[in-house]
């Protein structure tokens, strides 16, 4: 089978093509919503919202990008509206400047030792703000920093910068045991 981003040029099917974007990257749309959800009714209902979101703008779809790159600005455009309307009812969303300022919370104890490592780690991404949330999401998703300027954008080298500062706030803090709170 050909990739989806080698699909004609013709307009092809909506449902179609939706199946088959579906098909090949839905493991990562449920990685961005992990990524912005933590709770998983929540999550499950942000993950729908992106689905239906990538059906309904296909046809408004230019290839002026690849597949790839559209279908991630569409989940991240989808997923910020979502936290965005939850900051409203939560207001937990801290600076990536503030995030090494929030204290650690109680010692160690057995719930948070039963907690792996990727879940601190997705913990403490969820605390960002949107754009460095969607930046070090699509970069642990393997995307290039020209691709993430695509996405959101910032110029390569805003985008290679940001990443370099968010990975040591976030590895410092994951090193201090911060995953704390929501």
């Amino acid at each position: 089978m050909e990739g989806v981003d080698s699909i004609p040029s013709e307009k092809s099917n909506q449902d179609d093509l939706y199946r088959e974007i579906a098909d090949t990257y839905s493991a990562a749309l449920e990685r961005v919503a992990r990524a912005y959800e933590a709770d998983p009714e929540k999550r499950r209902d942000l993950l729908q919202e992106i689905h239906f979101q990538v059906w309904r703008s296909l046809e408004y779809f230019n290839r002026q990008c690849s597949i790839r790159t559209w279908l991630y600005r569409v989940a991240h455009h989808t997923a910020t509206s979502h936290v965005m309307k939850e900051r409203r009812i939560y207001r937990a969303l801290v600076r990536l400047e503030d995030l090494d300022t929030i204290p650690g919370g109680e010692p160690h104890d057995a719930a948070v030792e039963k907690n792996t490592a990727l879940e601190r780690l997705s913990l403490l991404i969820r605390k960002l703000k949107p754009l460095d949330r969607q930046i070090m999401v699509s970069y642990l998703e393997g995307m290039d920093a020209a691709s993430i300027g695509e996405i959101t954008g910032l110029s390569a080298g805003n985008v290679a910068m940001k990443i370099h500062r968010i990975k040591n706030v976030l590895a410092r803090r994951f090193h201090q045991g911060g995953s704390h709170g929501k």
